[in-house]
């Protein structure tokens, strides 16, 4: 996957971080603790006044002449360029469309520091705008068994360009190596989304409230978790999950199964003999940390143009559908239903 942090004229990049670890490795590094005003101005995501224009194209009218017509009930999404501070085309939207400012997304979240005592980790946009984010550690840290620390983490999520509603995502990050588990569970939410309508600054607090609810979810990952840490797991079980998460395609090539056969031994090596893994070794719990460290830390990616394999999976990690149907799909066959 192409790296898709935005970047500018002179190189810097359109993030912020409060640390330096193996998720986070580029943009500028601010105190453990920021506000959501300098997440504004340091990730660059401030003052873009994202607004509607109606849109019209041209057509011709004969060999020299051209005719301008208005397209109904169609707009572009345009934001001031953090750098240029010329209008710059994000999108295209419908009638019902209404921008969700990323200083009102920071103010939601800022909400929640006040609330829980949590402190901003992350901000950033991607691909030119269209998309941003902006991280919150939260206070506690949950301990598995008295062994494996999970971190926790809110993460809010913006789109400029009409692809996606706003999204809140509540995601535990393991401290040993700093991979996101963003298991669904079943029966709790751990997401939530605000549709870009009339009506989005209104549900912005509503769905603060609903936040509420997030602490049942991460309740059941804990219980879910324990039982996996207290059930052991032999090395061909292991691998027989593996193999259901990444099936045998039909008519592989030599370069597919040489790729199928490099996933499978680092994904036992994570398993059996990684040092993340020395605690817990031996579990379920310690093979869904496997298929999660190998997702987040191991995985094949292309980096693109900041030049950083760690930054392109950071970016995959918070942002592809993909890997979160994966680390679903492994919560569940880990699990002990």
């Amino acid at each position: 996957m192409a790296h898709q942090i935005e970047t500018f004229s002179d190189g810097s990049a359109a993030f912020a971080s409060a640390r330096t670890d193996a998720w986070h490795q580029l943009g500028t590094i601010l105190p453990d603790v920021f506000t959501a005003e300098q997440a504004m101005t340091v990730a660059r995501l401030g003052n873009w006044d994202v607004r509607k224009a109606p849109l019209a194209t041209s057509v011709p009218t004969g060999p020299l002449s051209y005719a301008t017509l208005d397209v109904p009930d169609t707009y572009a999404t345009v934001r001031t360029h953090p750098e240029t501070g010329r209008p710059d085309v994000l999108g295209v939207v419908g009638t019902a469309y209404t921008p969700v400012q990323n200083e009102e997304l920071a103010g939601f979240l800022n909400a929640l520091v006040d609330a829980s005592g949590a402190h901003f980790e992350t901000a950033g946009s991607l691909r030119d705008g269209r998309e941003v984010f902006v991280t919150l550690k939260l206070p506690q840290t949950m301990t598995i068994a008295g062994t494996d620390e999970i971190d926790l983490y809110i993460a809010g999520m913006n789109s400029h360009d009409g692809t996606t509603p706003m999204r809140l995502v509540v995601t535990p990050i393991r401290v040993v190596c700093s991979n996101t588990q963003a298991a669904a569970l079943r029966n709790n939410r751990s997401s939530f989304t605000i549709r870009h309508t009339s009506g989005a600054t209104g549900r912005i607090e509503e769905a603060r409230q609903s936040l509420g609810l997030t602490w049942k979810y991460l309740e059941s990952f804990q219980a879910e978790a324990e039982k996996m840490i207290d059930q052991d797991l032999a090395d061909g079980q292991f691998m027989d999950i593996v193999r259901d998460l990444w099936p045998r395609e039909t008519d592989e090539t030599s370069r597919t199964c040489a790729h199928r056969d490099r996933r499978e031994a680092e994904l036992r090596a994570l398993f059996s003999h990684a040092d993340t893994n020395a605690a817990i070794r031996g579990t379920r719990w310690a093979g869904y940390q496997a298929i999660t460290e190998y997702l987040d830390h191991r995985a094949p990616v292309r980096s693109g143009a900041l030049g950083s394999d760690a930054a392109a999976r950071a970016e995959r990690t918070l942002t592809s559908h993909n890997v979160r149907a994966v680390k679903n799909k492994a919560f569940d066959a880990f699990a002990l239903n």
